[in-house]
């Protein structure tokens, strides 16, 4: 696919929205505020979770647990390295969310030392260019700088990154467009960052270049913000595609998860699809997207709009008969066996069987488990917990893979 697909908004309390996703009708997606989840009592200790894939160039070591605080739930975790372009001078966050439902990398500006000093990225005009980040429960505004970004041994040379809250250069206050969007969401609770590894390569896409949507990107000055334009180049962008191999997307490997939670996993993303020995797809199946990068899932005799997203805490879809809890979460008095239909425009379609369980059912430290939610009456967002025990595959737009070219889901 020559241009980026125009992809929905989402806009979930716990479902990550792209940029590239502003520019059609409305969906849900992103993770924000509710990626806490309410107290819960403790259950037995289950059986220790097996260990990451071997270390290799390409593979980097995943956790899920509680975070930086404590408050992450179901939060896939990677560490990224970013240096000044050209030099040696780097520094690695821990704790960034691997997101296969967004594009490019955004780090707390805080989680960055001063001494790493990172260009910041030029709007057409020359002013400095900031984003505003939109999330279903509200926004991340920052500064768009430039840096060497290195995950386990890939790396991307000079691709433009946002710094969320970036106090330095008059970005401390976000313009009044962005802030009347909601609250400040930052990088999200328990996080230091996110790692957007969806299928896209830019943010925003083209249409971003053309005319400045309202609340995305901004030139400052001293004189305040206004909405720009933005070349495709200035865009934030997913690391993935600017590796020097191993760029066609990726692989999250993650191991089952037994009822009532557990405290951590750990898992491996694995960079490239067919692209060395370690990541071979096999006979993955794959589900291609229509133009709103999504694809189709039956539940209950319903079709909805679907989309697999690492980002998302829970996996959100509508079902009046659950009862929720606090945060929109489903709350059922026992653990619900449920199943659902996914199809797509390749023709790809499979039944897929998944447990809903009440976060409050959930021992009293755990940070992992099977958690669904309330969502829009036309979604499905298939999140971390259908990577429980899989091996999840996502090809980036116009890449070629032995499973055929992107953009896809596969598994």
């Amino acid at each position: 696919m020559n241009a980026p697909p125009c992809l929905p908004v989402r806009s979930r309390a716990c479902v990550r929205a792209s940029l590239a996703m502003l520019f059609a009708a409305v969906l849900l997606g992103g993770c924000g505020g509710g990626s806490e989840r309410p107290g819960s009592a403790p259950s037995p200790s289950p059986a220790p979770a097996p260990a990451p894939a071997p270390a290799a160039a390409n593979v980097a070591p995943i956790v899920v647990d509680g975070g930086t605080d404590g408050t992450a739930f179901n939060s896939p975790f990677v560490s990224v390295t970013v240096c000044q372009p050209g030099t040696s001078t780097c520094a690695t966050v821990d704790r960034v969310v691997v997101d296969t439902g967004s594009y490019g990398l955004r780090l707390a500006a805080s989680a960055v030392p001063a001494a790493i000093a990172l260009p910041r990225v030029a709007a057409p005009g020359g002013a400095a260019l900031g984003e505003c980040t939109p999330f279903a429960s509200g926004f991340a505004w920052g500064s768009v700088r430039t840096a060497d970004v290195a995950v386990a041994g890939e790396r991307a040379s000079a691709i433009p990154i946002q710094l969320v809250d970036d106090p330095s250069g008059g970005f401390g206050t976000p313009p009044a467009s962005c802030s009347n969007t909601g609250p400040n969401f930052g990088v999200g609770s328990g996080a230091r960052g996110i790692l957007g590894v969806g299928f896209l390569t830019q943010d925003c896409g083209d249409g971003c270049t053309t005319s400045p949507p309202p609340a995305v990107y901004y030139a400052c000055s001293t004189a305040g913000c206004s909405p720009t334009t933005v070349p495709l180049a200035s865009q934030v962008s997913n690391p993935v595609a600017s590796f020097a191999t191993d760029n066609n997307g990726v692989a999250i490997v993650l191991p089952t998860v037994p009822l009532g939670g557990v405290v951590s996993i750990s898992g491996s993303l694995i960079f490239g699809v067919g692209t060395q020995p370690n990541n071979q797809p096999g006979s993955a199946r794959v589900f291609s997207v229509n133009r709103q990068g999504n694809f189709t899932t039956n539940y209950k005799g319903t079709n909805l709009s679907a989309f697999i997203d690492s980002g998302s805490n829970a996996l959100f879809f509508p079902d009046a008969s659950l009862p929720q809890c606090s945060g929109g979460f489903y709350c059922p008095t026992s653990a619900q066996q449920l199943s659902a239909t996914m199809s797509a425009p390749n023709g790809s379609s499979a039944t897929v069987d998944f447990f809903v369980e009440s976060v409050n059912a959930l021992r009293a430290d755990a940070a992992v488990g099977h958690a669904g939610g309330a969502i829009g009456s036309r979604v499905f967002d298939w999140g971390l917990p259908f990577f429980f025990g899989r091996t999840v595959w996502v090809g980036i737009s116009g890449s070629s893979t032995p499973l055929g070219p992107g953009p896809f889901w596969a598994f």
